[in-house]
């Protein structure tokens, strides 16, 4: 075999995992923006940023061809924004269902004053 074959195969091995690669950073920026209005608390969000960067960076921890900790850090960032969504989401969901105070007058709204 000679070295064209080898090279179109290491051409189509990046390709495949810089694909994977854009794949998974798009999964983010969709979790983010559907986090948005979720009331997710700012470290989950500052996570978040904190993958993206690393992302990007040229400064890594394994060599760029192999994207291994690029996507441990964007899947450690996408759990953290899940679980945080989850809470708030069931914070949410006890507020709402909490029943809300009467006044002394019958009328919803803020507790009676005392």
């Amino acid at each position: 075999m000679d070295s064209t074959f080898w090279l179109v195969v290491a051409v189509v091995l990046v390709l495949v995992v810089a694909s994977a690669a854009a794949v998974l950073l798009v999964r983010v920026f969709r979790a983010r923006k559907m986090l948005l209005d979720a009331g997710v608390p700012l470290q989950s969000k500052a996570l978040f940023w904190a993958a993206v960067v690393y992302t990007i960076s040229p400064i890594d921890l394994v060599p760029d061809p192999v994207y291994l900790d690029d996507v441990g850090v964007l899947l450690v960032a996408l759990r953290a924004l899940h679980a945080a969504a989850a809470r708030s989401g069931a914070n949410l969901e006890k507020r709402a269902a909490a029943p809300e105070e009467t006044s002394a007058d019958g009328s919803a709204g803020t507790p009676p004053s005392r």
